[in-house]
């Protein structure tokens, strides 16, 4: 009896002073998803590139912000040919982020601040330094047939020639010959990345086997890389042109990929691996993120075969600095009226990633609480990338600077419209030396110069800033009435002319209200009739606004003659949800 109370003690000191992660099927439906690129988080030992350690060290900062997802990047064993994407193990940790030790370190940490972690899984394809990949090389059964393996072709003076036309994602033909095997591989990203034949039992086998090792170790989901990517056309056919002008004959935009390219066998895959996961854990749903750059029905379509969240990526490849309050509208009502029937599907939105330019950069750095604003109060899963929470920006590089693959590939003439470091530079933790980075005399990517006035440090002591922005709205987002609330999407109407300039976004749940206005006007202040416009009667209260709009926190706002300045945006609410 003494031991049970004695148990039963400990239980409640445990609850009381950490954090609870609850298993739950639902549990995803309003998270936000905060990604880290761990080559450029935070290095701990001092030798210039992220790891761990240094995510561990630093999962404070992920749970001061809100997030409820930590993403983490490949961290697997790898040559880092393209930095991580090249898995030469997937069931180890690369050397220079750690061990599995350390692996199971963070899994605690993470616990502690009741924060979930998620992995990348890339499936599409190893290192040329895996060891299946030499095992077919040699033929050696069953891994002679783990990867797409083809004949040579030969033109009239018996010159060896690729099969067919299909090129790389970083330019140039997609098939490396082999010497030893007498045969040509497909690698649809560098030559060092063979892409691995999902028409092979054994490999699939294989493949659910790495899920199951990471979630035995405590991960809650994978974010799987260039899923469309994973099956080809089994006849091998050459692709058409895209007829895109001014695109070179070796650039991967010069063909329209109609063999390479979602295929529909891609769904079924996901299908069984949705399956493996549920059987791993009933009742607590395992979450899946699906990369795939493709046609919006093709997207919306993951849903169905066991997707969480397939990636929507309509504030990074639909809209842009120029758009107006019309393209906006259209791409979150189109978005909301596709999600499938079934309360298991949630929206989501992507802000950025480390494969796209920093939204400060797309949008503008006044445009960036705009998009915090419309990520977090949309309905559904909300997905930022690190150094986004303080509006970091791209860095220049030179072409003797570039490192990233997809860049150095495309050439000195055009590797600014390939090369991904620009967004992949360290993260800006403070005004020390770099940026509070590393110790290290050198980083694997230099530091963008602006850190000494835009780092972490400085923007949480500043009355305002885009990481203390954040933070409040994501207060925000946790309550019932963004996570339950009706959505409305509506252009202000001024004597019956619709505006390009001005949106409203209404989320509503029993007495609470959330209003968020944006005028997307570069140039003109607006003001607006919210009570006439949005049929609110209720008093209004701001809850945070962007820089420059000259509203304070918690004012009474005027709902017949409500101002906006030029490029601000604003959060009212109804005064019972405020603190």
């Amino acid at each position: 009896m003494i031991r049970s109370y004695i148990l039963i003690a400990v239980l409640i000191i445990l609850a009381d002073s950490n954090p609870v992660q609850v298993a739950s099927k639902d549990w995803y439906k309003n998270s936000l998803v905060y990604q880290i690129y761990p080559r450029s988080f935070k290095d701990s030992n001092g030798d210039g590139i992220g790891d761990l350690n240094g995510i561990t060290k630093n999962l404070v900062h992920v749970a001061e912000i809100g997030a409820d997802v930590v993403w983490i990047s490949t961290i697997f064993s790898s040559p880092q040919k393209d930095f991580g994407y090249d898995i030469s193990n997937f069931t180890n940790i690369n050397e220079e982020y750690g061990t599995l030790e350390d692996f199971n370190k963070l899994i605690e940490k993470a616990r502690f601040l009741g924060i979930k972690v998620i992995l990348d899984f890339v499936p599409n394809h190893s290192s040329d330094q895996h060891k299946w990949f030499n095992q077919s090389i040699h033929r050696i059964k069953p891994y002679d047939e783990y990867y797409i393996w083809r004949d040579a072709k030969y033109d009239e003076h018996q010159n060896r020639l690729p099969p067919n036309n299909w090129l790389s994602n970083f330019g140039g033909s997609a098939w490396q010959w082999n010497d030893i095997r007498k045969q040509y591989y497909l690698h649809q990203f560098a030559a060092g990345q063979p892409d691995l034949n999902y028409r092979n039992d054994e490999l699939q086998e294989e493949m659910k086997n790495v899920l199951v090792f990471w979630m035995d170790r405590g991960v809650e989901g994978f974010r799987i890389d260039a899923i469309n990517h994973m099956y080809e056309d089994d006849q091998f056919r050459d692709e058409p042109l895209s007829n895109i002008p001014g695109v070179p004959s070796d650039d991967y935009d010069f063909l329209n990929h109609i063999y390479t390219k979602n295929l529909p066998e891609t769904y079924k895959v996901l299908e069984s691996w949705r399956k493996l996961m549920d059987d791993q854990s009933p009742g607590n749903t395992k979450m899946i993120l699906t990369e795939a750059y493709a046609d919006f029905d093709l997207i919306i379509k993951y849903y169905l075969s066991g997707s969480t969240v397939p990636f929507n990526f309509m504030f990074i490849s639909d809209l842009n600095n120029k758009s107006t309050a019309v393209d906006f509208k259209r791409s979150i009502d189109r978005w909301m009226n596709n999600v499938p029937n079934g309360t298991e599907y949630v929206a989501n939105w992507v802000l950025g990633n480390h494969d796209n330019h920093r939204v400060a950069s797309r949008f503008g750095e006044k445009r960036v609480d705009q998009l915090f604003m419309l990520v977090t109060i949309l309905p559904g899963v909300s997905v930022i990338y690190n150094g986004d929470e303080i509006g970091m920006v791209d860095r220049e590089f030179t072409y003797e600077e570039t490192k990233d693959p997809a860049g150095c590939n495309a050439g000195p003439e055009r590797y600014w419209l390939k090369s991904r470091d620009p967004e992949r530079t360290p993260f800006q933790w403070n005004d020390g030396p770099n940026a509070g980075f590393s110790t290290s005399s050198s980083t694997w990517l230099p530091v963008n110069e602006n850190y000494i006035h835009l780092n972490v440090e400085a923007q949480k002591y500043k009355a305002y800033s885009h990481y203390n922005i954040l933070t409040r709205l994501i207060e925000l987002k946790k309550k019932s009435v963004i996570e339950y609330g009706t959505l409305e999407t509506a252009l202000y109407c001024s004597k019956c002319s619709v505006t390009e300039n001005v949106l409203g976004v209404v989320r509503r749940h029993r007495s609470y209200i959330v209003v968020l206005i944006v005028n997307f006007s570069d140039t003109e202040m607006i003001v607006v009739d919210i009570g006439m416009w949005l049929n609110i009667s209720e008093p209004l209260r701001v809850y945070t606004s962007s820089k420059g709009s000259n509203l304070s926190p918690r004012q009474i706002v005027e709902l017949r003659s409500f101002s906006l300045s030029a490029s601000v945006s604003a959060v009212l609410t109804t005064p019972n949800l405020l603190n």
